[in-house]
């Protein structure tokens, strides 16, 4: 009984000495790829940006009056109006290896601050929104959460409440039209949020 046992360990010791040296393998290969794509992205010169999706914040169509006094969304009010003198570009999911290839390696430093200003910009319209649903000021809640996904945002949170009014007003139907833009993000959330989707449009 002990020489089949011994024989069937042999051969796991070899399978296993063998799935490892071919992961090292698998994994010094995509490290020597990085690398050389990394060092041609270094070596980009500077490229035009002004194809880039650049967000503009239409003040002149949001709910900018409702609760204006509040403290929590003035201070909204006040950081998106500081954001709009500068350029905003919704960047997620790019690498900085891609964005160097993309648009020439001088331009990261701009490019970094632009999607900075992006993550700011998602996180306020999220939380605008969350305090004027909290004060029931449902439909200038929507009109905020409606821009946050124009701008293809990917703070699942937005698109929770915005299908949580869809129902309230009795519009599930838009629930399903948030289905695509969620399924087209480049984000590591977008089956989370699709899932989230899928699962208010049905209940």
């Amino acid at each position: 009984m002990k020489f089949p046992f011994f024989a069937s360990f042999i051969v796991f010791c070899i399978w296993l000495g063998y799935e490892i040296h071919k992961h090292r393998n698998m994994e010094a290969k995509a490290d020597q790829e990085f690398w050389e794509k990394e060092a041609a992205a270094n070596s980009t010169r500077r490229k035009s940006l002004d194809n880039l999706a650049y967000i503009r914040i239409p003040f002149e169509t949001l709910p900018m009056e409702n609760f204006s006094d509040d403290p929590v969304i003035k201070e909204c009010h006040e950081t998106l109006k500081d954001l709009s003198a500068f350029p905003i570009v919704n960047l997620t999911g790019i690498s900085n290896t891609d964005l160097k290839l993309t648009y020439g390696a001088p331009n990261i430093d701009l490019l970094s601050q632009y999607d900075q200003r992006y993550t700011i910009l998602a996180r306020t319209l999220q939380a605008w929104a969350n305090a004027l649903h909290e004060k029931g000021c449902t439909d200038a809640a929507r009109q905020v959460l409606e821009f946050a996904i124009e701008t293809r945002t990917d703070v699942s949170g937005s698109y929770k409440l915005l299908s949580a009014i869809y129902q309230q007003i009795g519009q599930t139907e838009k629930i399903n039209a948030l289905i695509p833009v969620a399924e087209s993000l480049n984000s590591p959330l977008k089956n989370h949020i699709v899932q989230t989707l899928k699962e208010m449009s049905n209940s």
